[in-house]
C-alpha cells in the first residue's frame, strides 16, 4: 500500500484512536467476566498500536503474522522497545488465538490480569515514538 505522507499521518492517528477504545472495552468485558472477550480485545488494542507504530516507520504488512514479525525485526531486536513487549506480544497473540479458535480453552481471569497493565504500558511507549 503507497500512501502519501498525509494519508500515512491519517491512518496512524486512525489506528493508534482505535487502540486506545479497543483497551477501553477491556473494562466492560472485566466487570461482565467475559475474559476471552477481555483477552481477545487486550490482543486488538495492542495490534492496532503496533499497526500504528508500522505504518509511521512505512514498514507495510497485510498480516497479523506479518505484524507480529515485523514489529520483533524493527523494535524488538533493535532494542528501541524491551523484548519483555515482544513476549508480551506473542503471549497476547497466543491467547487470542486459543480462545478465538479452540472451543475447550477459557482465558482464566488470572491469565489476563498480569497482562493489562504492561499491554497500557506498551501503547502508551508506542504512543511516545509516534510523537517523535
Amino acid at each position: 500500500m503507497s500512501l502519501n505522507e498525509e494519508e500515512r499521518k491519517t491512518l496512524v492517528k486512525l489506528e493508534i484512536e482505535k487502540a486506545k477504545r479497543t483497551f477501553e472495552e477491556i473494562k466492560v468485558l472485566q466487570q461482565a467476566g467475559f475474559w476471552s472477550g477481555a483477552a481477545n480485545r487486550l490482543y486488538y488494542a495492542v495490534f492496532h498500536a503496533i499497526n500504528a507504530l508500522l505504518i509511521k516507520d512505512h514498514h507495510e504488512v497485510s498480516t497479523h503474522n506479518g505484524s507480529h514479525a515485523m514489529f520483533g525485526l524493527y523494535y524488538i531486536k533493535t532494542g528501541i522497545l524491551s523484548a519483555e513487549y515482544g513476549r508480551l506480544y506473542n503471549q497476547l497473540q497466543t491467547m487470542r488465538e486459543e480462545s478465538d479458535y479452540n472451543c475447550v480453552y477459557e482465558v482464566e481471569e488470572e491469565e489476563l490480569l498480569g497482562r493489562i497493565e504492561p499491554a497500557r504500558e506498551l501503547i502508551e511507549e508506542i504512543e511516545k515514538l509516534l510523537n517523535k
